[in-house]
């Protein structure tokens, strides 16, 4: 299920006040998007089991059923780009959201221009990022270690085991490792991986924190996605 960026890209907005799905709703189709929109969760299952959506715009703060568990039960169908919208200054919710797989967050109030800006910016990732970094290595798999990342299949392997990766922390580490010994600052690669120039940094902390625990024999010591202390992360083979 890979995003198209083209009037054919078919974006869920699940949002519980009616005048915030009416103003989103209104930006996306503007900008060409083919949108669908619901007032809470299950009516979002629903939703999402009849028309499959490129990209789900998730607010956290849903009636009867959560957009945590929302999140939870469409990432385990399939990994769909999320997008939430968190109320200002609920950072726990907002690590939260991200831990659970989210792409990206978007505080209320918001601005609908960049509201759409992050959905574009996130369908373009999704759409390119197999072309783009194929290209780039060559299709050849990568190996660090007992870890082996498959560029054309995306997938990554720690021995024998296959890894369960979000589309967005398999770009993290593919971006990474095809740069070795390179330390990147987090505002780098919120740029070149999200799309973003700007954002908050906070979002490639919670994902590195999450890549770890996959592909690190001792997350609390990482041989490969190693911490640069003042400057950001480095990717060691």
């Amino acid at each position: 299920m890979v995003a198209v960026v083209t009037a054919a890209a078919h974006v869920l907005v699940v949002e519980d006040d009616p005048t915030v799905r009416e103003v989103v709703v209104r930006y996306l189709e503007r900008d060409g998007i083919d949108v669908a929109s619901v007032g809470d969760g299950e009516s979002a299952l629903l939703q999402a089991a009849l028309r499959w959506p490129d990209l789900v715009v998730l607010d956290l703060m849903l009636p009867q059923l959560d957009g945590f568990e929302v999140c939870r039960r469409l990432r385990a169908t399939a990994p769909v780009p999320v997008i939430m919208l968190t109320a200002r200054g609920d950072e726990d919710d907002r690590v939260m959201g991200l831990e659970l797989g989210a792409d990206d967050y978007v505080s209320k109030p918001f601005s609908p221009r960049e509201l759409v800006a992050r959905v574009r910016a996130v369908l373009r990732r999704a759409a390119g990022a197999d072309a783009i970094l194929a290209v780039e290595h060559g299709i050849e798999p990568l190996v660090a270690g007992d870890l082996q990342i498959d560029v054309a299949a995306r997938e990554a392997r720690r021995g024998r085991e296959t890894l369960t990766l979000t589309a967005r922390e398999f770009d993290l580490m593919l971006y990474l490792a095809m740069r070795p010994r390179r330390a990147f600052h987090r505002e780098d690669l919120l740029e070149h991986v999200w799309g973003y120039t700007y954002g908050d940094t906070a979002t490639v902390t919670v994902h590195v924190r999450r890549l770890r625990e996959k592909i690190e024999s001792d997350p609390s010591k990482p041989r490969h996605l190693v911490t640069v202390w003042g400057v950001g992360y480095r990717w060691d083979p």
